[in-house]
Parts: C-alpha cells; sequence; structure tokens
C-alpha cells in the first residue's frame, strides 16, 4: 500500500510583519486624543449647560431644581432646542438615531456641527440618553476627513476604526472595551484570514489606549459603583444571577419589540418640531412618575442609588427602572440624539438592586451585575462589552466567572431576535 509521502503543511495564520504596523503608531496616537478631546469637550460643555438649567436658573427663579412642573418645563423646551436644530441645520444633524448604531456612517463634516449642538442640548436637557452615538460618529468623520487629507497614502478604512476605537476607549476609561468591541466586530465580518487577530487590533488598541488614557488625564472617569464587597460565589449566588440576568434580558427585549411602534407613532407627526417636543412633554411626564434620578444618560445617578442600596424600597426600585427604559424607549423614538449603553446600566442597576430588595440574601453586586449584563445584551446585542461594563461595575474578583455562566441563559433569551436598531423603512434589524 503506497501512503502520500508528502507533508502537509501546518496550517498557520500568517503574522503581520512589525515594519507594517510600526507606520500606523502616530496616526493612531494622534486619532486616540484628538477623539477622546472631542469627547470631553462636549460633555463639559454640557455639564456647565446642564448646571444653568437645572441648579443656576431654577434657583434664581425660586422654583425646586426637580420639581414636576421644572422637569416638565426644561424637558419640552429641551425637546424644542434640538428639534429647531434638526430641523434647520445642515444635514439636519445626521441620519435618524434609530437606525444608528455603534457603528457609525461616515458623515460629511458639514452636518458635525449640528450633530454636537444636538448631543449637547440633550445630555444637558435630561432625556435619557448617553453621548456614545453621536461622539463616535462625529469622531468617525473627523477621522475620515482630516486622516485623508494630511495621510492621503493611508488605506480609507482605517480611519473608521481608530476612531470608533478611540471613542471607546475613552469612553469607558479603559481601552479593553474597544478591543472588544473590535474582535466582535472582526468575528463578525470573518477577516481573520487578514492575519492574526492581534495584528488586526494593534491599530485600533494603540488609539484606544491614548484616548483612554488621555480622559483619565483630564477627566478621571470611573465606573466602579462602590458596592459592598463579593467574596467567591457560591450555587445560591449562580442560581440567583441567572434569575436576574434573565429577568433583565427580557425587561429589555420588552422595550426592544416596542422600539419599532413607538418610533412609528412619533413618525406619524413627520416633523422634528413636533417629534420632539412631543418626545420631551412624554419624557416630562415619566420624570414626574420616577423622579430625577431617572433624568439624564443615568452615569451619575447609578453612583446616588449605589451609595444607598437599601435607601429605597423594591417597589420604588422597580418603578425606576421601568420608568428609566421607557424614557430610554421614547428618546431613542421621538429623535432625541444619543446612545443606549448608559441609560440601560442604569435600569439594570435599578433591577439589580430591586432584587436585592425583594430578596436581601442576594448581594447587591451580584444583583447589579447580572441585571446590567442582561439588559445590555438586549438593548446593545454586544456580548462582550456586556460582560465588561457589568464586571467593571463591581471590584470583584469572583464576579467574572460568575458573570460569564449566567450570559448563556440571558444571550438565549436575545440571539436571533430584533435588536434596538431599525432600518430606513422601520422594520426592525435582526
Amino acid at each position: 500500500m503506497v501512503q502520500d509521502s508528502v507533508p502537509q503543511a501546518p496550517s498557520v495564520t500568517p503574522a503581520t510583519p512589525a515594519r507594517t504596523l510600526l507606520p500606523s503608531i502616530v496616526p493612531a496616537l494622534v486619532v486616540g486624543v484628538v477623539c477622546s478631546l472631542v469627547l470631553v469637550g462636549v460633555e463639559v460643555s454640557a455639564r456647565q449647560l446642564q448646571a444653568l438649567l437645572w441648579e443656576i436658573v431654577p434657583d434664581a427663579l425660586g422654583i425646586g431644581r426637580y420639581s414636576v412642573v421644572w422637569m416638565f418645563v426644561v424637558l419640552v423646551a429641551t425637546g424644542v432646542a434640538v428639534g429647531l436644530v434638526v430641523w434647520k441645520a445642515p444635514g439636519h444633524a445626521g441620519p435618524d438615531p434609530a437606525t444608528v448604531g455603534l457603528d457609525a456612517p461616515v458623515l460629511p463634516p458639514v452636518v458635525l456641527p449640528g450633530l454636537v449642538l444636538a448631543t449637547g442640548l440633550m445630555l444637558a436637557g435630561g432625556p435619557s440618553l448617553g453621548p456614545e452615538n453621536p461622539v463616535i460618529t462625529v469622531n468617525v468623520a473627523l477621522a475620515v476627513w482630516l486622516g485623508g487629507r494630511f495621510v492621503p497614502r493611508a488605506p480609507g478604512r482605517m480611519w473608521p476604526a481608530l476612531a470608533e476605537a478611540a471613542t471607546m476607549g475613552a469612553l469607558f476609561g479603559t481601552p479593553v472595551a474597544a478591543a472588544l468591541v473590535i474582535s466582535e466586530a472582526l468575528a463578525g465580518q470573518r477577516q481573520k484570514a487578514q492575519g492574526l487577530l492581534w495584528d488586526s487590533l494593534f491599530p485600533p488598541l494603540t488609539a484606544a489606549a491614548a484616548g483612554s488614557l488621555t480622559v483619565s488625564l483630564v477627566d478621571h472617569p470611573s465606573f466602579d459603583l462602590d458596592l459592598p464587597p463579593f467574596g467567591h460565589p457560591g450555587l445560591g449566588d449562580l442560581l440567583a444571577a441567572c434569575v436576574v440576568a434573565s429577568a433583565g434580558a427580557v425587561l429589555g427585549m420588552a422595550a426592544v419589540y416596542a422600539f419599532p411602534f413607538v418610533h412609528g407613532a412619533f413618525g406619524r407627526l413627520r416633523h422634528p418640531m413636533l417629534m420632539l417636543p412631543a418626545g420631551g412633554a412624554v419624557l416630562g411626564a415619566l420624570a414626574a412618575l420616577g423622579g430625577h434620578l431617572t433624568l439624564f444618560k443615568g452615569l451619575d445617578e447609578i453612583t446616588t442609588l449605589a451609595h444607598d442600596p437599601d435607601g429605597w424600597t423594591a417597589g420604588e426600585f422597580a418603578v425606576m427602572a421601568v420608568v428609566k427604559l421607557a424614557a430610554l424607549l421614547v428618546a431613542a423614538s421621538c429623535g432625541f440624539r444619543g446612545g443606549r449603553i448608559f441609560p440601560a446600566v442604569f435600569v439594570g442597576t435599578a433591577l439589580g438592586l430591586c432584587a436585592h430588595a425583594l430578596v436581601p440574601e442576594v448581594p447587591p453586586a451580584v444583583g447589579v451585575s447580572s441585571a446590567v449584563l442582561g439588559v445590555l445584551l438586549a438593548v446593545t446585542r454586544q456580548g462582550w462589552v456586556s460582560l465588561f461594563v457589568a464586571a467593571v461595575l463591581v471590584s470583584s474578583p469572583g464576579i467574572l466567572a460568575l458573570l460569564c455562566m449566567v450570559s448563556l441563559p440571558a444571550w438565549l433569551l436575545v440571539t436571533g431576535r430584533p435588536q434596538m436598531q431599525l432600518r430606513e423603512d422601520g422594520t426592525p434589524v435582526r
């Protein structure tokens, strides 16, 4: 019997030579710094305007800062102001935010001032959205435009990846989140044949590291909620985390399924000067129901909740979770420019503390991290980012293994179902 004597070459993915990666370092560093400064500029400006709207003016008028009347007035006025920008600004402040995810479109530079202004007004005025989507869109457009002018020989597809990674690194204060998002995108696009994964991650990770370090030096962000310490997980913790994470996924999916209907209802108003003020009025009513902690993007507000996890009843936590989710749904549907990650974190935090209030044996760290994981999986459909955000909220070494386990049943509840993003015709993306 004759055997094939030709040796079989091992299947090895070719690595990218260092000389190919080195030229990308300087552009990545520049993009990282610039993108982080854009984010800081938008957020600092919004905080100044927020202080004017919610502290200086009501104090001068002798009105309660978060009285029902003042919340309603400011939210409707914010809808009017953003509506004017969307109506009159060149490019109408970008595309309908309901059709945009973290993978940002490349917009012409003329659209960017309107998008930045609409985002700043939204962040200051109180609608329940974060800065991530519009700031990523702005940074991608700036990177493509400036990169094409000053480094014309660089591949055009490099600039969006650098800008998205840099902004994600700046948003979360660490390049790890950006690396996870990029690796998930590369897996979805089946680009493994182009080189080793770490070679593909090298330029974006450089940009993300520069962005996160810049923000850390300038703005000092922190996601640790300083919840009561949590030791080694037991079987009871695993069971509780599975239940809470699944409940979070189900709650998030309720908003996802409602999204096209709520978006369609506002869309029937047809004009931004009707859609956005109407959305502001609904948000004002929701704020009256849920209280002022359900306003804004939610990052500062979850810190308030976490500092006193026993300060509210289970019913109050449940109301805040549902109201915040409804506010996220309305704000994303009526045309406010903003992202959904940070409000979803508030929803998960309130839900997790509700679980702790109902069953005190559920540690706050377990309840919050597992609920945030479930809600984020439903709202973002980004598995790695959901795990990362849920883990960094709780500084406990044992929590990551627990979250990896409970992500499995939560993922089965959301995978293959509609996403919280719509196509141009109003149908949900799957």
